[in-house]
């Protein structure tokens, strides 16, 4: 994810497996989060699951949709949250890192043409890069996909 304006910027860039022939942490994945603007700047290392994933799908598809989203907010992570300003084409990003420093930065940021799409095609490609391998059979049961 790129969302940036020439002033204001999130990145979340995915840098691989987060434990690659270990079950079941083999689909997790390492990546970091980072937030600039004229006033903050910051960076938070992640771990993805296949369900981050597909809670980012969610989102796009609420902000496409005009709604405002959240990701990751589930306290084991940073949370993100997309809030519409009023503005049309423009978001408000909130990333709290509730979990470890207590802090959160809130940063606008005007959402380009095409971005969703563009979007779409970036998720597309880290799951085709770092497809699911490992299935639960049962509760903390593990195998790998046939």
């Amino acid at each position: 994810m790129s969302l940036t304006d020439g002033e204001s910027r999130l990145l979340v860039r995915v840098l691989g497996r987060h434990m690659p022939g270990v079950l079941p942490w083999h689909d997790v994945l390492d990546a970091e989060i980072t937030v600039t603007s004229g006033f903050a700047q910051g960076r938070l290392e992640v771990c993805l699951d296949p369900g981050d994933l597909d809670g980012f799908s969610e989102v796009l598809v609420a902000l496409v949709a005009g709604d405002d989203a959240r990701w990751m907010d589930d306290g084991r992570s940073p949370g993100i949250r997309f809030e519409h300003t009023g503005g049309k084409g423009y978001v408000s990003v909130v990333v709290t890192d509730a979990a470890v420093s207590g802090t959160s930065v809130r940063i606008p940021v005007r959402l380009a043409d095409g971005w969703a799409d563009e979007h779409l095609e970036r998720l597309r490609r880290v799951r085709e890069a770092w497809p699911r391998e490992v299935v639960e059979t049962s509760p903390n049961a593990y195998e790998w996909r046939r």
